[in-house]
């Protein structure tokens, strides 16, 4: 009978207690589970329970986000041996502000429209808890990931009528004193067409809104930067400007897809302008072929960003898994071929800046003869205001027009 050596009985011990050791502690510790034995390590060991990272996001990319988080989570991604799942809410802009400040929500990620949406949030989060949430000079858990500016969308027969073949610097002052003509459009050798008739979504709801009075006021002021709670509050002819202005809107819709939606379903007996971003103009143009003639799209001659921050969260109720979790969802979204998508299919402006606009196939080229620009760069942009600014602009909305 041939006896084994005791050598190898001690290695076969020590083997067996290293085997134990490996499973005990990827019981405890998940990112011991990929060095234990494979087909036992199924049978025997739990799966990690998974990261969960909800997300309030702004509606206007529901479906580029629907797509990518697909594709996110279609490479496994992982922290700590644990799988990250994304879970979406989408919710209007200013109703994200409004979840987190009242409790009702507490997401991991928010992702309003715009950044005047997260410097409103900075302000109303620090006089309410004494902190912010957040924190957009961090830039690995807060930043943009889709571009695109606000725009005025028109009838074209309308919009020669009123401004001619491209609007100039006037072009709020245009539309105000359109809009508060007891002529209409008679004003304008067109009495057929009734009274002038603009279009915007709900302020307090939206930021195509919101940005829309923003726009309107740094007008008024002929200014792009520095607007003050002074110039809102204490400019009677200001005040009465923008009044006359918003009352003459018959219904502010919640978002702006169905905006630009039932522009082109009614046509100009419900809206001849709207103000909605680029990418839904682009995403909706063929959608107006053949309706009531030709729809185009206007700059304005000062510009406000549409940027789609998604920012993580400095909450109680956010674990550091979570955190680092999130930043690894923001960095995809902001990869190549996310952002690639976001611009061929729905057209965004990249925040990869390798992405060239004018590539074969590129929806700028495409929707140029609709008045779809691929450069920007003369268009002067508006100043973020202080978080304050932006809360005190909402609140004179809401006392006075609000409806």
């Amino acid at each position: 009978m041939v006896s084994t050596p005791k050598i190898n009985w001690f290695l076969l011990i020590l083997f067996s207690l290293g085997s134990m050791a490996v499973f005990v502690a990827a019981l405890i510790f998940p990112s011991f589970r990929t060095i234990a034995y494979a087909p036992l390590r199924e049978l025997i060991l739990p799966p990690p329970a998974p990261i969960n990272i909800t997300v309030l996001y702004s509606t206007e990319k529901e479906t580029w986000l629907d797509e990518v988080t697909k594709n996110f989570e279609a490479t496994s991604p992982k922290i700590d041996g644990h799988a990250i799942k994304i879970s979406l809410e989408k919710m209007g802009s200013w109703e994200i502000n409004a979840a987190v400040l009242d409790g009702t929500r507490k997401p991991v990620i928010i992702s309003p429209a715009s950044s005047l949406q997260i410097a409103a949030l900075q302000d109303s989060t620090t006089t309410k808890f004494g902190k912010s949430l957040v924190n957009p000079a961090d830039t690995s858990s807060c930043r943009s990931v889709l571009k695109t500016p606000l725009v005025l969308v028109a009838w074209k027969e309308r919009a020669d009528a009123l401004w001619g073949q491209e609007p100039g610097a006037s072009v709020w002052m245009d539309l105000n004193n359109a809009l508060v003509n007891p002529q209409g459009w008679a004003a304008y050798n067109h009495p057929d067409w009734g009274y002038v008739k603009f279009g915007q979504t709900d302020p307090l709801k939206s930021n195509s809104g919101f940005m829309t009075i923003l726009l309107m006021t740094y007008s008024y002021f002929n200014k792009t930067g520095n607007l003050t709670s002074s110039d809102i509050l204490s400019n009677s002819a200001y005040q009465k400007w923008f009044l006359d202005t918003e009352n003459s809107v018959g219904q502010f819709a919640e978002s702006t897809g169905p905006l630009m939606t039932n522009m082109i379903t009614y046509g100009p007996s419900t809206y001849d302008f709207v103000t909605v971003y680029e990418a839904t103009a682009i995403q909706q143009s063929d959608n107006a072929v053949g309706r009531y003639g030709e729809l185009h799209v206007y700059y304005p001659p000062v510009l406000s960003w549409s940027d789609h921050p998604f920012c993580v969260l400095n909450g109680d109720w956010v674990t550091p898994q979570q955190t680092e979790a999130a930043k690894q969802f923001i960095n995809y979204l902001t990869g190549n071929s996310a952002q690639e998508l976001a611009f061929q299919k729905y057209g965004f402006r990249p925040v990869d800046n390798s992405i060239q606009l004018n590539q074969p196939g590129s929806p700028f080229e495409i929707y140029a003869a609709n008045g779809i620009k691929e450069d920007l760069s003369t268009y002067p942009n508006v100043e973020i205001p202080d978080g304050n600014v932006l809360n005190i602009l909402r609140d004179f909305w809401s006392r006075n027009v609000n409806r």
